[in-house]
């Protein structure tokens, strides 16, 4: 029988007790040690679900922490130095996406990593782990003839409210590394990579709103044989389905960063429901994925589906800062 992880977490935020309530539908984690820059946050949050020690000291967290595995939910700047921390510490690591701000950052990480092999490193991006997408795949490796997709996710944010009222909260903010690229758009990224691969050239269009991050925006991915849009908004809504181009079919997918339901639909219009499966958390599957590899690394599968994961993972972040390259967008301390 598998040990249960001993899991400790960095923010308290809703995210996060998504993570928690998926791991404890998982029966392969028990939450013991919450951290948070304000005691009473943590004691919430850890008396809500059942943790037994809480930190407001980072190091302290980390040096004294009862836990072997931490998830990473902090503000996107932040990512980089705790996941350092966790490594130093040989903690595994599962960091909410996007998981780092620049192939710099990534490149250290992963040298970090090799210099303690015994520690495991994740990004939470859920749509790739769940069984409609990987239904997804199933049915673009039937396609005769692949002709590009259009991937959309977007989807008004409470916060933007915030901005709207002259504040600048942190998924807004420059100096957090912010921004619908960095939020939402990191699905449709996700889906592009996984399904296409790394293309060979970018282009972004982003709409940047009072606080000098992109609310919106639109990025063109070219690939030798096709081009894949994605479009994404953190302050507006939209209802377009997504859909991968055959020739005369084409796949059809409600959305692009829930994908709750996926139609194939034929040449003739006959259309296929062939996955809708919801979970009752969409976040369970990344997290039973991820205790899967956690507790026998060693396993074939287990092995080939972590490397998998890493590289499409390095994969992404390239992506990501490549596009915000094109946009000349830059967050607070990096260079223009």
């Amino acid at each position: 029988m598998d040990k249960m992880i001993k899991l400790g977490t960095i923010g308290t935020n809703w995210i996060t007790q998504q993570f928690v309530e998926a791991v404890k539908l998982s029966k392969s984690y028990d939450l013991t040690s919450v951290y948070s820059r304000h005691e009473d946050t943590a004691k919430t949050f850890a008396g809500k679900n059942g943790a037994t020690e809480i930190f407001t000291d980072l190091n302290a967290f980390f040096d004294d922490g009862v836990f072997d595995t931490v998830y990473i939910a902090s503000p996107n700047s932040l990512h980089f130095e705790q996941a350092k921390l966790a490594i130093l510490h040989g903690k595994n690591v599962i960091v909410e996406k996007p998981a780092f701000t620049n192939q710099k950052q990534m490149a250290q990480i992963q040298e970090m990593l090799a210099d303690h092999p015994d520690v495991l490193y994740f990004e939470a991006a859920r749509n790739i782990h769940t069984p409609n997408f990987h239904a997804i795949e199933a049915q673009l490796a039937d396609l005769d003839t692949v002709q590009g997709a259009e991937f959309t996710y977007s989807k008004y944010s409470s916060r933007y409210d915030q901005v709207l009222a002259g504040k600048e909260p942190n998924v807004f903010s420059l100096k957090y590394a912010g921004g619908a690229l960095q939020d939402l758009g990191v699905y449709t990224v996700y889906d592009a990579v996984a399904l296409f691969g790394m293309p060979q050239e970018v282009a972004y269009f982003p709409q940047l709103i009072r606080t000098g991050v992109d609310g919106k925006g639109t990025a063109i991915l070219s690939y030798p044989e096709y081009s894949v849009t994605l479009n994404f908004s953190k302050v507006s809504n939209s209802h377009m389905t997504s859909e991968i181009y055959g020739l005369k079919d084409l796949i059809s997918i409600d959305d692009a960063g829930e994908l709750r339901s996926v139609t194939y639909v034929d040449e003739d219009n006959n259309k296929q429901v062939i996955a809708n499966t919801i979970d009752e958390n969409p976040m369970l599957p990344e997290a039973e994925d991820f205790a899967r590899v956690i507790n026998d690394p060693t396993a074939k599968q287990n092995h080939e589906d972590y490397e998998n994961w890493r590289q499409l993972s390095m994969y992404v972040n390239k992506l990501m800062f490549n596009l915000r390259q094109d946009a000349h967008l830059y967050f607070v301390g990096e260079e223009a």
